[in-house]
């Protein structure tokens, strides 16, 4: 009889164990539901705050060309990449000192599922040429796509009015970062950090995003009070100070007495179309009272041409001298003008003021811009 009780109890245990197994493993099963149903709740109201709080992304549009791929559309990599779009344009220097940082992450980021695509809106006609833009892309080792929005299509459906400019489109195809201008590098990588790893999460993949962020010194600015961006052509050279602004057609112009800072003064025989002024002899001079640190100067010529540069009526020192500085055998600074781009006058190291002077030795000499940093 002792014996019988004994196998009961035992099977009454067995039966109680077993009971409890399969009560829990309910249990952990409707938990589990439960959890994997309030995820995808969160993920399902995620994306219905991101349509209420950020802008859908606008296709690529009216692209003139192509270089480092072949043509795309950004709606074929919604859902597997983050994408980065920078507009920018060649010739300008504020767009040349982020290229350090879009190179980086490019190297950094790409294979966690980053895409930037470089958007090239031209300022100037030249911009527009897919050789000019090649060559810069090849000058400045740019390894991502870059496309050419010669007709601003993109830019307009961007609602854009600056270069440079940066957004960031998440995986679900929201428009979740804006940046305008230089700097915000530190803030503009670690978004792209939080994306790919959100990307990371939607596809259920590893993480594998490098957390420390680039640092470069692009030689910006560090403080203001810089000269304005002065145009040469007619329609932008409002600072023309010895001569009628806004007119297309040659005029002849006289070297002033006295010079006012942040004005444009020119000299000899010059003819004005609408992004240029082309000096029309030699001898003919660029005067300009400055204030910087550093002077840059956008200019073409049909074949090359030598410009002698001064300031304060002096060759430029060695040590101030800009990358595109030559020396001859008089010991005369000069730069030598052909292609179509932005050629880099003067390094002082210091904001200061100064008296720039260009003089052509042929004609044919096409300014656009100056630009001062």
């Amino acid at each position: 009889m002792q014996k019988y009780r004994v196998i009961i109890l035992v099977l009454l245990v067995v039966a109680i164990v077993v009971a409890i197994g399969l009560l829990e493993k309910s249990r952990v099963g409707s938990g589990g539901e439960e959890r994997g149903g309030l995820i995808q709740r969160m993920n399902d109201m995620n994306a219905k705050e991101k349509s209420v709080k950020y802008p859908a992304a606008r296709e690529l549009a009216g692209i003139a060309g192509y270089i480092n791929s072949e043509p795309f559309k950004l709606e074929d990599q919604i859902g597997k990449k983050v994408i980065l779009l920078d507009i920018w344009t060649y010739s300008c220097i504020n767009c040349q000192r982020t290229l350090p940082y879009l190179n980086s992450w490019q190297e950094k980021y790409a294979e966690a599922g980053l895409l930037i695509v470089g958007v090239h809106t031209p300022e100037f006609e030249f911009e527009k040429k897919l050789e000019n833009v090649q060559r810069a892309v090849e000058q400045y080792g740019i390894n991502y796509p870059v496309v050419l929005d010669n007709d601003y299509a993109t830019w307009h459906s961007y609602n854009n009015r600056y270069w440079p400019r940066k957004f960031l489109i998440d995986i679900d195809g929201y428009v979740v970062y804006d940046h305008i201008g230089e700097g915000g590098y530190q803030e503009t990588e670690r978004k792209i950090q939080e994306l790919l790893a959100e990307r990371a999460d939607r596809l259920g993949i590893e993480a594998d995003v490098a957390m420390e962020v680039s640092n470069f010194d692009t030689g910006a600015p560090t403080a203001g009070g810089n000269s304005p961006e002065i145009y040469f052509g007619a329609s932008r050279n409002s600072y023309l100070g010895n001569g009628k602004d806004g007119k297309v057609g040659e005029q002849v112009f006289t070297e002033p007495e006295g010079l006012k800072t942040h004005i444009l003064y020119l000299a000899g025989r010059w003819q004005f179309a609408s992004e240029y002024a082309e000096n029309l002899e030699a001898g003919t001079k660029i005067i300009y009272r400055y204030v910087g640190q550093r002077v840059f100067f956008v200019a073409q010529a049909d074949k090359p041409t030598k410009a002698l540069i001064l300031r304060d009526g002096e060759p430029i020192a060695k040590e101030l001298a800009g990358a595109d500085i030559q020396y001859d055998a008089q010991g005369d600074s000069y730069i030598e003008v052909s292609e179509s781009r932005l050629y880099k006058l003067i390094e002082q190291g210091a904001q200061e003021e100064h008296t720039l002077e260009i003089i052509p030795q042929t004609p044919g000499l096409q300014a656009f811009t100056f630009t001062f940093g």
